[in-house]
């Protein structure tokens, strides 16, 4: 069980996640994971990336202001890592990818930490 402390805050869990390996970053741009690294300039649909893990963080002055950091592998093996507004201020590009990739059954089914 990892330590609720620890993971208050979202730059604590993005330093976890490139120690564990989840070193690049995504954006979704035309219904697809594209890395943002020029030099490996990869793109994935749906079928070809598992959410591993996600967390949500909620603003400390404003419950409105929350995001979700979603920890993600693709089938050839890069991690890396998304986030995306709550609510209504969520980017619905990242939203309906997620969506697929979770309608797929390819989401981490997770309990209460």
């Amino acid at each position: 069980m990892q330590d609720k402390e620890e993971e208050r805050s979202l730059v604590n869990v993005e330093n976890k996640l490139t120690k564990d390996g989840y070193t690049h970053d995504f954006k979704v741009t035309d219904g697809r994971l594209h890395t943002l690294d020029p030099s490996s300039n990869r793109s994935y649909t749906a079928d070809e990336v598992t959410i591993v893990d996600f967390y949500r963080f909620e603003g400390e002055s404003n419950p409105d202001d929350t995001s979700i950091l979603y920890a993600i592998e693709a089938t050839d093996g890069v991690k890396g890592t998304i986030a995306s507004a709550y609510g209504v201020y969520a980017d619905t590009d990242i939203d309906d990818f997620l969506k697929q990739v979770e309608d797929l059954g390819k989401n981490l089914t997770k309990k209460d930490k």
